[in-house]
């Protein structure tokens, strides 16, 4: 399974940088990035913070696929 995340989609349409979003969820930016370049599972309260802060479910956000 792989998952595939709208983050990097979400925040530009929020006009948000990297590092204003890992401020916003008390990530690192380096967190953002790897997490938007699907090489990071986030835990599952730092999924659930950053869908609070685009007022969706986790599940808009992370999906997990089929390889």
């Amino acid at each position: 399974m792989a998952l595939q995340t709208k983050v990097r989609e979400f925040r530009e349409k929020a006009g948000l940088k990297q590092s204003e979003l890992a401020e916003l969820v008390h990530a690192r930016r380096e967190t953002i990035v790897h997490l938007e370049n699907g090489r990071y599972n986030p835990s599952l309260k730092l999924a659930m913070d950053i869908a609070k802060v685009f007022h969706v479910a986790v599940e808009e956000l992370f999906e997990f696929t089929e390889d």
